[in-house]
């Protein structure tokens, strides 16, 4: 390598971008447990989506009248605005959990939980009502969700369905057009440090590619385009056996210690080269719950020595050169797969964008917080990116929105399992997969 090569190698600049943490929705500071019930998170939900339904209403179907529940009247078409609950023959219930412990025979757990008989039902504060008809598809929905309905109350004393209304998509601020050059953001998700699975040397690969460690000066120099790497969850595994509320040997402490240990290690690298974000996901030692907390950052004390290291909450939503990235560890998506089906876990991703809600299902299937005055979960403004980690297998999607919104859908698959990491340009949000391979075969 002659002197001129080394000159060019050691003048690569790493590119910047413009970064502004939004998890601040996602925070639970001044929150307190008094033992609150969850029916004023769905409360907060129902009043929030209702004022934006009733606008949109207007301009849907300005003609019918908008009813309550309480109000509707035996063949009049009207407007009704409530949250849906889906009634479900195979969903588990505590009672079953009983049983099952009683009973000699275990009972069959379907991985998901949908049946024909299942039906939908629209409730507000003043009662609800079965729907039916066959326009609204139960299979497409889930408990949560809130919408506005056309139709009418049958004999039956049920509402029968001819139209519905999905808040859609909020607005977008526009592409910023004038930063016209390539800049990578990094997405990898479940690195599962410490599982069986985990490959070592796959994992340094990967941090080496970033730091700008690996290949020819051509690598090296696309490297330098990684503005910003996101970690979305589940990146420690620490074994299961050992957490039985029990005091632990010293031995097994540091089989405990040491996944995290690895992990700041790697982090550490990563974080002396270029900015990262990092997410707690259902296998991190964070809070269970949604929105989880950020991972402490006496986990990590090498790579919390620098000011780009940065840990997140899950959901995680931040600006980098005013483009808008949302996106979670995969729970809010993984919990739709049970209670509802759809051909691709894009579809679902979209479904959550249409019914502007990161996860209708908490608290109903998926564990969150109880807060009694606001939904965190509501979608205020519409990403440009909107990632999920931790899915079976990569898949990317364009979305178009009707008012001209673009939204790149990512899910991430786990990298213990792919060697996959994924690549946006911010330039013109393309995609691609970056695989870490260590057979030689």
């Amino acid at each position: 390598m002659g002197d001129m090569e080394i000159d060019t190698a050691e003048n690569l600049q790493r590119k910047q971008s413009l970064y502004q943490n939004l998890d601040e929705g996602f925070g639970i500071q001044k929150e307190q447990y008094k033992g609150q019930q969850y029916s004023q998170i769905y409360f907060a939900r129902l009043h929030h989506m209702r004022i934006l339904l009733y606008s949109l209403v207007e301009k849907w179907k300005p003609h019918l009248p908008v009813c309550k529940v309480l109000g509707l009247e035996e063949g009049k078409e009207c407007i009704i605005v409530g949250t849906l609950y889906k009634q479900m023959k195979l969903k588990p219930t505590i009672l079953d959990e009983y049983s099952k412990e009683r009973s000699a025979v275990p009972l069959v757990k379907p991985h998901n939980f949908i049946h024909p008989d299942d039906y939908l039902v629209l409730e507000d504060e003043s009662g609800r009502v079965k729907l039916g008809g066959t326009f609204v598809e139960p299979s497409l929905f889930v408990t949560g969700v809130v919408v506005a309905l056309h139709g009418r109350e049958t004999t039956a004393g049920e509402f029968l369905v001819q139209d519905i209304l999905e808040a859609g998509l909020p607005t977008q601020i526009g592409l910023p057009l004038n930063s016209r050059e390539d800049k990578y953001v990094v997405f990898v998700s479940g690195l599962s440090v410490g599982s069986i699975t985990s490959n070592p040397l796959q994992i340094q690969l990967l941090v080496d590619h970033i730091t700008g460690h690996l290949g020819d000066e051509k690598e090296q120099s696309i490297a330098s385009l990684i503005v910003r790497v996101v970690i979305a969850g589940n990146s420690v595994e620490i074994p299961h056996g050992l957490l039985n509320g029990q005091t632990l040997a010293s031995k097994d402490q540091s089989r405990l210690s040491e996944p995290v240990k690895e992990l700041d290690i790697l982090l550490t690298q990563l974080a002396a080269a270029v900015p990262v974000d990092i997410m707690p996901g259902p296998n991190d030692p964070a809070n269970f719950s949604l929105p989880q907390q950020p991972l402490h950052r006496c986990l990590f004390p090498g790579a919390s020595a620098y000011n780009t290291f940065i840990s997140c909450t899950n959901p995680h939503s931040f600006e980098a050169d005013n483009f808008r990235f949302l996106g979670t560890s995969g729970q809010n998506i993984d919990d739709l797969g049970k209670y509802s089906e759809a051909k691709s876990n894009l579809d679902f991703m979209e479904r959550t964008l249409r019914w502007r809600h990161l996860a209708p299902t908490a608290p109903n299937t998926l564990g969150c917080y109880p807060f009694t005055d606001r939904d965190p979960f509501f979608i205020e403004n519409c990403p440009h990116v909107y990632f999920v980690g931790n899915q079976s297998k990569y898949e990317t999607r364009l979305f178009r929105g009707a008012e001209g919104q673009m939204i790149r859908l990512i899910a991430i698959p786990k990298f213990c399992e792919t060697g996959f990491a994924i690549v946006l340009n911010m330039k013109n949000l393309e995609c691609h997969a970056l695989s870490f391979s260590t057979n030689l075969d």
